[in-house]
C-alpha cells in the first residue's frame, strides 16, 4: 500500500531520483522506522519529502518531540553520512550527532537542530561569532585531514589547484568562447596566487564549501551548529570565508567584512604569521572558494557536459575579494 506523503519538487518537477522507485521508497521508510524505534520513537504523521537533483530529504514527524530528518545523497556526496558521524565524534560541540548512518547507501538520519540561522534576527556580531566558531572547528580538524580523505571527502591541495582549474575549464560545455579566453588569460595569475598562498604554510582542513544562513542552526545566543556537508572538501581552510562573507555583505553592506574576516582569522593567529600575512592569505584563498563551488557542481552532476552554475563559479575565480 502506497504511503501518504507530501512531496515538494521545487523548481525541478522532472528530476529523476531514486524517489521515483517504489522499492527504494519502501526500503527508506523501513530503515527509518527501524532506526527511530531503536531510539524509542515512532512516526506519528505525514512525512514531508523534498526532492532535489542533489538529495532527497524527508521530514519525519515523531511523537513527543521535534521531527527527525532523513537524507539520501547521490554518489558524488555519498561521503556525507560517514563524515557527519565522524565529526560528531571529533568536534561534537559544533555539529549534529546522527541517529543512524548507512554509508554504503548514502543515507543519514538526523535529529532536528533547532531554528536555522536565517530564521533568527541576528546582528552582525552573530556572524563574527559563527565564523570564529567555525574556524576553531577547522583548527581542531587539522590533524584529521588524512582520516577525512579516507572517508571519501575530496581533497584539493593548493599546489593542485591549477590542474583542477584546467580540468574544469576543459570539461565545462557551458562556457562560451570569450569565457574560455577569459579563463586562459586568468590562469598565469592563478598559478602565482597559488604559489604565494602555499608559501604561507597554512595547513589544510575541512572546507564546508557552501556555508550560509541555511546551512547552520542557531539554537541560542553564541551557539551554532554546522551541517549539510555534501559539498565539503579537504583543502585550504580560508576558502571557506567566501560564501558567508558575501552573504553577510548582502545583508549588512560591505562595511562588515573586515570585522568578519578578522573574527575568522583570530583562531589561526598561533601559526606564527603576522596579521598582514593572514589577511593576505585570506585574500588569496577567496578565489579558491569559487573554484570549490565549480568542483562541487561537476562532482554532483558528472554526466553533464557542464552547468551554468559551474561555469559561473569558475569565472568568479578571478574576482577580487572585497576586503
Amino acid at each position: 500500500m502506497e504511503r501518504t506523503v507530501d512531496v515538494d519538487r521545487g523548481a525541478y518537477p522532472d528530476v529523476v531520483t531514486p524517489w521515483e522507485q517504489g522499492d527504494w521508497r519502501e526500503a527508506v521508510f523501513g530503515w527509518v522506522e527501524g532506526e527511530i524505534a531503536g531510539h524509542g520513537l515512532r512516526v506519528t504523521g505525514v512525512p514531508r519529502v523534498r526532492v532535489r537533483p542533489w538529495s532527497v530529504l524527508v521530514r519525519v514527524p515523531v511523537g513527543g518531540q521535534a521531527p527527525v530528518w532523513f537524507k539520501a545523497n547521490p554518489p558524488g556526496s555519498v561521503f556525507e553520512g560517514p563524515l557527519t558521524a565522524a565529526l560528531a565524534r571529533w568536534v561534537p560541540e559544533y555539529v549534529l550527532r546522527p541517529l543512524a548512518v548507512d554509508g554504503e547507501r548514502g543515507w543519514s538520519l538526523l535529529p532536528d537542530g533547532g531554528p536555522l540561522f536565517r530564521e533568527v534576527e541576528a546582528p552582525p556580531q552573530a556572524w563574527e561569532e559563527l565564523l570564529g566558531g567555525y574556524a576553531r572547528m577547522q583548527r581542531a580538524l587539522v590533524p584529521r585531514v588524512d582520516e577525512l580523505a579516507a572517508l571519501g571527502v575530496p581533497t584539493l591541495r593548493v599546489s593542485e589547484v591549477p590542474a583542477s582549474f584546467d580540468r574544469l575549464r576543459d570539461g565545462n560545455g557551458s562556457l562560451e568562447p570569450e569565457q574560455r579566453a577569459q579563463l586562459d588569460a586568468l590562469r598565469p595569475r592563478l598559478v602565482d596566487w597559488c604559489a604565494e598562498l602555499d608559501a604561507f604554510g597554512v595547513p589544510d582542513s575541512l572546507d564546508h564549501a557552501d556555508l550560509h544562513e541555511g546551512q547552520l542552526f542557531h539554537p541560542g545566543p553564541g551557539r551554532f551548529t554546522y551541517f549539510d556537508w555534501g559539498d565539503a572538501i579537504v583543502s585550504h581552510p580560508f576558502a571557506s570565508l567566501r560564501i558567508p562573507a558575501r552573504r553577510a555583505a548582502e545583508r549588512y553592506g560591505p562595511g562588515v567584512l573586515p570585522r568578519l574576516r578578522d573574527a575568522y582569522l583570530e583562531p589561526w593567529t598561533d601559526l606564527g604569521l603576522s596579521t598582514a600575512e593572514l589577511r593576505r592569505a585570506a585574500r588569496l584563498a577567496w578565489r579558491l572558494g569559487a573554484l570549490g563551488r565549480a568542483r562541487a557542481w561537476t562532482r554532483l552532476f558528472p554526466t553533464a557536459t557542464g552547468t551554468a552554475n559551474g561555469a559561473r563559479s569558475l569565472l568568479e575565480t578571478g574576482d577580487a575579494p572585497p576586503f
